[in-house]
């Protein structure tokens, strides 16, 4: 289908025009500059003939959303939103110059840049989780890269709404990043469906195309629709990436909602277990201050809220709320861009690393030079304990590991490695694991406290004997 031109771009009073960015079924995204300050930015700007007075109410919410979540680092920043002159709404938001939806299809990305990526992501998603906001359309191409390389999550909106109201073609570019609940209509979003959207998404950084996408077939929307619903989730088919790695974006695609990592907090604990062993830094992750969460503004009527603070911990399915509106698409900054590089403000420091700079300089002034070294690093995990004598016991078919606590905070959880590659976030200090035939089980037992990871236990194991493997 032939992609349509841009509309004509609106006079907005303080911006100097200078050319398209992009066209989506209900929005243009054009390239401004701003005359005070002096800056590139894009605006997103709807199209006139899908305005009317529900598509300005989601806008507006779309915008709000976004404009209380843009302070996170990895999240888009919103300047301003408005009406045009000509009664078009419109918004004005950071220029990223490109996105990772072309390039992941045609270079691949090292595993290394894909956690980070992915931690980076997922860390934002768990930000807006905690804030009540759910994403529901994240992707590959609403990843856009600022011109130093960082990350940011665009598009907290709105597509599916107005995509299903017009019966819009383009309701179909989420499918292959759509988890199978929402396919079926049985909910229009949820903290376990973004789980399976990031699990696909990371999947299709490392792979070059979507989880059930077969090279060389057409890959119809219906096509896809039934293998996300019934099919098994295919190797990624690179002997780079770690069959670890592999398990876990499995889990997060799992059919049942809940059979994935209960929030993306969990997920980017188990992504970043992958990074520890495999020897990369760690990716930090930011997450707001709970007094920030506790006062954003939440109206009862907005249909991509859900309750506050629902992902925080591990709940039962029954306990999370859901939405049911969806909203309106966003064209992409970068269709149809041309790569020009862009100015970005230096981001904020996250709280985490705030608070470490402010107790490093109370330890320098009492002189406890060990200390302070420790937490000018940043975020090591010097002062994180470590878990040791680790004991396992044969209990009827399963093998029962327990440990004593080392000291952990209240906050703190336990992230357990099996030797099968197999990895569990938890707060006890019991794992059962059942031995499914093995004669040999292992485990090792790390620390993680605000997603980051202490060092790891040696590897304990118990010998299973023949009777009781199964």
């Amino acid at each position: 289908m032939a992609r349509r031109l841009p509309s004509a771009p609106p006079n907005l009073a303080g911006f100097s025009y200078l050319r398209p960015l992009g066209s989506g079924g209900f929005a243009d995204v054009f390239l401004y500059e701003q005359n005070m300050p002096r800056r590139q930015v894009a605006v997103k700007v709807l199209l006139a003939e899908v305005v009317n007075d529900q598509v300005r109410q989601l806008f507006q919410a779309e915008a709000n959303l976004m404009a209380q979540l843009s302070s996170h680092p990895s999240i888009l920043t919103v300047f301003q939103a408005s009406v045009s002159a000509d009664g078009r709404p419109y918004m004005v938001t950071e220029y990223c110059s490109s996105t990772l939806s072309q390039r992941y299809r045609t270079e691949p990305l090292s595993v290394a840049e894909v956690l980070r990526i992915g931690i980076t992501i997922a860390g934002a998603v768990e930000a807006a989780h905690r804030a009540g906001v759910l994403h529901r359309d994240i992707k590959p191409s609403n990843i856009l890269v600022t011109a130093y390389g960082h990350p940011v999550l665009s598009d907290f909106g709105i597509a599916a709404t107005v995509s299903e109201a017009e019966h819009s073609e383009s309701v179909g570019l989420s499918i292959p990043w759509s988890a199978p609940e929402v396919l079926r209509d049985e909910v229009s979003g949820s903290v376990a469906s973004e789980v399976w959207s990031l699990g696909a998404t990371i999947y299709s950084l490392l792979a070059g195309r979507s989880p059930f996408e077969v090279p060389g077939s057409e890959n119809t929307s219906g096509e896809l629709m039934g293998r996300i619903q019934r099919a098994v989730v295919p190797p990624i088919g690179r002997d780079d990436v770690p069959p670890r790695l592999e398990s876990i974006l499995r889990r997060a695609m799992s059919k049942r909602p809940s059979s994935r990592q209960q929030s993306a907090l969990e997920l980017v604990r188990e992504l970043q277990s992958v990074e520890a062993e495999l020897g990369y830094g760690q990716t930090p992750l930011d997450l707001m201050v709970d007094e920030w969460a506790s006062h954003t503004a939440v109206d009862p009527h907005d249909q991509t809220r859900i309750s506050p603070r629902a992902a925080l911990a591990p709940a039962p399915r029954a306990r999370r709320r859901t939405v049911t509106g969806r909203g309106l698409p966003a064209a992409s900054q970068s269709r149809g861009s041309h790569g020009h590089s862009l100015t970005r403000p230096p981001r904020r420091p996250g709280s985490i690393a705030l608070l470490a700079a402010l107790i490093t300089a109370s330890v320098l002034i009492v002189g406890l030079a060990a200390v302070s070294v420790s937490l000018l690093a940043g975020r090591a995990s010097g002062d994180i304990p470590s878990v040791g004598n680790i004991t396992g016991t044969v209990v009827g078919s399963t093998v029962l590991f327990s440990w004593p606590d080392p000291g952990v905070r209240p906050d703190d959880s336990y992230v357990v490695m099996t030797g099968t590659g197999e990895s569990s976030v938890q707060r006890q200090t019991q794992f059962a694991i059942d031995p499914r035939g093995e004669d040999r089980v292992c485990i090792r037992v790390t620390v993680s406290r605000q997603g980051t990871s202490g060092a790891p236990s040696r590897e304990s194991c118990v010998d299973v004997p023949a009777g009781s493997a199964r």
